[in-house]
């Protein structure tokens, strides 16, 4: 019975002794590493023993370590491996007993005995302590074969009762399941098929140990089992495409980009270690490394200077991402593609094509381009660095153009935006400069091709003559004589340079108050100029007059002439109101009376009221107030006066100088008035005039005028009935319509008695119709056979009935017919000729011909007299024609 236990360690020294070896030297056959290993714990080396995590070496008991098989190793790589001493502490022996060589070999195989040991047969009891197990390493991807025996577990017990064992946990009945399997009988754990660390780096596992009842006999342990990683995952680029941008002329060092790329294996070891390297650069202009890649971050920057966007706009980078830190010979690659695109900076300043521009523009233009300025820029188009702004330097200090920028070609164009005058200044030479919207980069200057001479030209146009002082306002007063000169309203014509005669004419003359002179402008007056007259807007008349040159073409201009009217007083001032009404008795109202002027102050108020003296009753029944200077008031001076309506004059006399007044009445009805002082409505009337009377004849003559209207009304309405019901025939006596008179009778001649006279007349049976041949058939003959059915006409509403007016004629005898057969239908007889039926015996009239074309003879018509006399010239003197 022994025990094994992990012990702390105080002292591990590695000792390794190297020799030379060739640098692609990849295969060793059980090579000795000569590696010692002493280890020395608190009571020394005794029962110590030596394990490994590596499947690939083994220690000895003595702490050599060697190569278990064939091994191959990458050059210069480091091989880590995790080494574990176990110190076997035997139990005292009784005295004289020696230790059996078989118990000495158990010891030293690879059994885990993790339970704590129990007493012994002397009745020695150890220290109740457990195992702590170490890592159980797996190397993943291995080829088996399956399953692949890791690992025995004992326990002490096992040689005194049956025992079973079982593991629990992720890998063994927990999904993954059965990745893991025990022997329950024996205690050896095995693999059952091949790990990948990728996809779970470790499980965890407890082992567990009962009897055949299923008791425990043992404390659970736990299992720790790691899978040993192995390159093989490739690096993998986040993106198969990088996009990155660089300034053009950018110094050496510049940072452009990032490329990352991650590798599953495991970082920490030298199979997910990934570097990365710079395989081709496209285009190599101006070298072929321009860039560099920091190896371990992926970072891609700038390592030589010359980049130029106006010669390489873009450059695609191949970049290989390496694990193993890079060792292409052993390491998985990948590839992605950096496309780093060189940004512009405003390195060129724009440059004119050429040095000199010119135009021309005819004079008195606005918004005309008078020339196109073309600029180059390599820069990128349609940015700030390439887009022009133009500036004039010198030569147009009024303002007269300016430059505006062709968004889409780049151009200036020179606009004039004020008029330019041809007999001011006939040309213009303009300095022009061109600069970007984005400043120039640091270190580049203007070109001196940046700046042009610009030279416009002006034509000269015909300009209209114009009128220097536009309005022109003159003063006077109101009233002058026809015929006053007023003033003279000249032209001038701008157009110096030639020699062309001025005309004036009215274009505007509202009251035709003014006349002009043709030739100089002058102003008379045609009429009479009235301030007070509806033409005049505050005292002010306005006329326009037109000046026109005789130029090609001719122009012209237009003036306008105020005049503003001082006030004469020529106007009289006039009376309000000009009705009114009064109280029979005084003081029970009065009447306020003003005046009105058409002039203006001074020429009107204050005004003066009084009554004439002439007839001495207005002075006598009426008296006037005077209240300030534009009002007064009028009332009675008597005690009463009867109603009715007086016409009161009034003089009103103004202010003017000299002043005017004028007489007016004022209509003033006199009226009873209530207690308010209000007309009554019987006062109302007595006040118009009109007596008691009067107003009851006025009553009479409207009632009998109503009932004139009401007695036509009716009469019309009986007259409209009587109409309506009125026989729609008369008597034959008396109606105008049997009364036939015969003006003429084309009957049967001689040549007329060989027609068969039956065709005529009703048929009495329809046998000799269905017998006889085709040919003339009568056309009130009804028609064999199926009928075709028409729309019925609508009956039109006529007074009198043309077919029963004929049966009642015949009804009373008047219709004489001859019983002879055959007979022809009576002159008065109901015959149907508008008939459309089918199957007609009368043959179709389209067969006539009336062209004057043959041999027939047409020189009879010459004798049938002077009726026919017009188709014998139709037809009887063709030929002669």
């Amino acid at each position: 019975m022994f025990l094994r236990t992990s012990v702390k360690i105080k002292c591990l020294k590695l000792v390794f002794d190297c020799f030379p070896y060739h640098a692609n030297l990849t295969r060793f056959f059980h090579l000795l590493l000569s590696v010692l290993v002493k280890f020395n714990n608190c009571a020394g080396n005794k029962g110590v023993r030596y394990e490994t995590n590596s499947l690939d070496f083994k220690v000895r008991a003595d702490g050599t370590m060697y190569a278990a098989h064939h091994v191959q190793m990458p050059s210069k790589q480091l091989i880590l491996m995790k080494l574990t001493g176990f110190a076997f502490l035997f139990p005292k022996q009784p005295k004289g007993r020696k230790t059996v060589p078989g118990e000495v070999a158990q010891q030293q195989s690879d059994t885990l005995l993790p339970w704590r040991q129990h007493q012994s047969a002397n009745g020695l009891r150890r220290q109740k302590r457990d195992w702590v197990i170490p890592p159980i390493n797996v190397p993943e991807n291995s080829r088996g074969p399956f399953p692949q025996q890791l690992v025995r577990i004992r326990s002490d017990k096992d040689k005194e009762i049956h025992i079973r064992y079982s593991i629990t946990g992720v890998g063994a009945d927990q999904p993954p399941m059965e990745v893991f399997s025990i022997d329950p009988v024996s205690g050896r754990m095995y693999v059952t098929r091949p790990m990948d660390r990728e996809e779970r780096a470790s499980y965890h596992l407890r082992a567990h140990a009962v009897d055949m009842n299923g008791n425990k006999v043992e404390n659970p342990i736990d299992l720790y089992i790691y899978v040993i990683d192995m390159n093989d995952n490739r690096p993998e680029f986040i993106n198969q495409v990088y996009n990155g941008s660089v300034d053009e002329g950018s110094k050496p060092g510049t940072y452009v980009m990032t490329v990352t790329a991650n590798d599953a294996d495991d970082s920490t070891t030298a199979n997910g270690m990934v570097r990365y390297r710079i395989v081709t650069q496209t285009p190599q202009s101006p070298s072929q490394n321009m860039f560099t890649i920091n190896s371990e971050t992926g970072d891609i920057v700038t390592v030589a200077a010359g980049l130029d966007r106006e010669k390489v706009q873009q450059y695609i980078v191949i970049v290989q991402a390496t694990d193993m830190e890079g060792n292409l010979n052993y390491g998985l690659s990948n590839t992605a593609t950096a496309i780093i695109t060189v940004t512009d900076v405003n390195d060129n300043p724009p440059e004119f094509t050429t040095s000199t521009y010119s135009g021309e523009v005819p004079e008195n233009r606005v918004e005309v381009v008078v020339a196109n300025l073309t600029v180059m820029d390599r820069d990128q188009p349609h940015s700030p660095n390439w887009n022009a702004i133009y500036r004039i330097i010198s030569g147009d200090p009024s303002g007269h153009f300016t430059i505006r920028t062709d968004p889409v070609t780049n151009e200036g164009m020179v606009t004039v935006v004020k008029a330019v005058d041809y007999e001011m200044n006939r040309a213009f030479m303009l300095t022009v400069m061109v600069s970007n919207q984005a400043p120039l980069a640091s270190g580049i200057q203007m070109s001196f091709q940046s700046t042009a001479g610009v030279t416009i030209s002006v034509t000269d146009v015909n300009e209209a003559p114009y009128f220097p002082t536009n309005h022109k306002l003159i003063r006077l007063e109101e009233g002058v004589p026809t015929g006053t000169v007023l003033t003279t309203f000249s032209a001038v014509d701008p157009d110096r340079f030639m020699q062309q005669a001025v005309r004036y004419s009215k274009l505007s003359d509202p009251a035709n108050w003014l006349n002009i002179n043709a030739t100089n402008g002058q102003i008379t007056t045609a009429a009479v100029l009235d301030r007070e007259s509806d033409y005049i807007k505050n005292n002010v008349y306005e006329a326009t007059f037109l000046a026109a040159d005789n130029g090609i073409p001719p122009a012209s201009g237009t003036g306008t002439l105020q005049i503003y009217l001082i006030d004469i007083n020529d106007n009289a001032p006039e009376l309000l109101p000009k009705e009114a009404q009064i109280c029979e008795k005084p003081n029970l109202n009065v009447i306020n009376i003003t005046a009105a002027d058409a002039d203006i102050d001074p020429n009107v108020g204050p005004f003066v009221f009084e009554l004439p003296s002439v007839p001495s009753a207005v002075r006598k029944n009426w008296t006037i107030t005077r209240l300030n200077g534009d009002y007064a008031q009028l009332s009675l001076r008597i005690m009463y006066l009867e109603a009715g309506v007086y016409d009161v004059p009034i003089i009103v006399t103004d202010s003017g100088n000299p002043p005017l007044y004028n007489t007016s009445v004022i209509k003033v009805k006199v009226c009873p008035c209530d207690e308010n002082g209000d007309c009554t409505t019987i006062g109302a009337v007595a006040a118009a005039g009109l007596g008691t009377g009067a107003i009851i004849a006025i009553l009479i003559c409207i009632i009998i005028l109503l009932t004139m209207v009401l007695l036509f009304v009716v009469w019309m309405k009986r007259r409209e009935k009587e109409r309506h019901t009125k026989q729609l025939l008369i008597d034959p006596e008396d109606d105008v319509r049997d009364n036939i008179l015969k003006y003429d009778e084309e009957g049967g001649g001689e040549e007329d008695q060989d027609y068969d006279l039956s065709q005529l007349q009703q048929p009495e049976t329809m046998d000799h119709v269905l017998n006889k041949t085709p040919g003339v058939r009568r056309v009130d003959e009804r028609p064999i056979g199926a009928e075709p059915q028409y729309p019925v006409r609508p009956v039109i509403p006529h007074p009198g009935d043309i077919g029963d007016f004929i049966n009642e004629v015949c009804s009373v005898g008047a219709c004489v017919r001859r019983t002879t057969t055959p007979r022809p239908p009576p002159y008065d007889s109901l015959l149907v000729f508008d008939y459309e039926g089918s199957g007609s015996t009368a043959g179709s009239v389209s067969s006539l011909n009336s062209s004057s074309s043959g041999d027939q003879d047409y020189d009879y018509l010459n004798d049938w007299g002077p009726r026919f006399k017009k188709l014998a010239d139709m037809y009887g003197g063709g030929e002669e024609d």
